[in-house]
């Protein structure tokens, strides 16, 4: 498996940045002939979308919730964690454009300082599931970064060779990056533009995550089993975070994400100790 990947990232050339760089540019100029490109404007613009949207994905709280969490690094990577010993490639990548995308969410929130929906509107006007976030960081949707820089690894690892299978593997990848990404305007958090604008820089950060972690392998580390036992403690940090997660609420996610980091800690241990 692991040769596979990195087979695949091999392949990956510099005009995959050309389309989501096109889409950025299409949304500034959109904002600009909209006269959005200002914090009362953008927010104004899709004030009418976002309630249409809120208002029917917020029907379904639960499922919304937990989809939601996926848009939080820790629960992401610790379901892919047992990428650690079959693929560790992946892994290299995943370390690099994890840090490159908590940089470039932080340095865009500050930037923009859009105020979030509970913010501007009265909350009673439309869904907030779990938690209200009043704060001026909506743009770009953190969560949607994370969904996207995570699920664009995946994607070009896993990538099919035939054309219609391509086709079909990028639509299933797009799909279900939006399907998580817009849970954030279905909880009441963001607005469509930030999901957008957040899907659009998370698919850059993760391809250039690649890119870096192809040229620099400074995390080639991960695959050695010398290392394991650091490994095995982030695991066992990590699993003590999500128990202490389940037990302020439960939500089903959190246990499937307990049970992938348990199986990924045997994996490690039993690969370790194997002669």
């Amino acid at each position: 498996m692991n040769k596979r990947v990195i087979a695949n990232y091999s392949r990956l050339t510099y005009a995959l940045f050309l389309f989501p760089l096109l889409l950025l540019l299409s949304i500034v100029l959109f904002l600009y002939a909209q006269h959005a490109l200002n914090a009362n404007g953008y927010v104004s613009i899709q004030k009418d979308f976002f309630f249409f949207l809120n208002s029917r994905l917020g029907q379904y709280p639960h499922l919304q919730f937990n989809l939601t969490q996926m848009g939080d690094a820790l629960i992401f990577l610790s379901l892919l964690s047992v990428f650690i010993v079959y693929a560790p490639a992946i892994w290299e990548s995943l370390i690099s454009v994890s840090l490159l995308s908590w940089v470039v969410s932080s340095t865009l929130k500050n930037i923009f300082s859009i105020p979030r929906p509970a913010a501007v509107f009265d909350t009673s006007s439309f869904i907030i599931i779990g938690q209200k976030l009043p704060g001026h960081n909506s743009l770009p949707s953190g969560h949607s970064i994370t969904i996207f820089t995570t699920l664009t690894v995946l994607l070009f690892a896993f990538m099919p060779q035939k054309f219609l299978q391509r086709i079909l593997w990028v639509l299933f990848f797009v799909c279900t990056g939006l399907t998580l990404a817009f849970t954030r305007v279905g909880v009441g958090a963001h607005y469509p533009l930030d999901v957008l604008v957040g899907g659009t820089v998370g698919y850059l950060c993760g391809l250039s995550g690649i890119f870096i972690s192809r040229k620099y392998p400074i995390w080639s580390w991960v695959g050695n089993k010398r290392y394991y036992p650091v490994l095995q403690l982030l695991l066992l940090i990590c699993s003590v975070v999500v128990i202490g997660k389940i037990m302020n609420d439960p939500l089903p996610v959190y246990g499937i994400t307990l049970a992938a980091l348990f199986f990924s800690l045997y994996k490690i241990t039993h690969v370790y100790f194997k002669k």
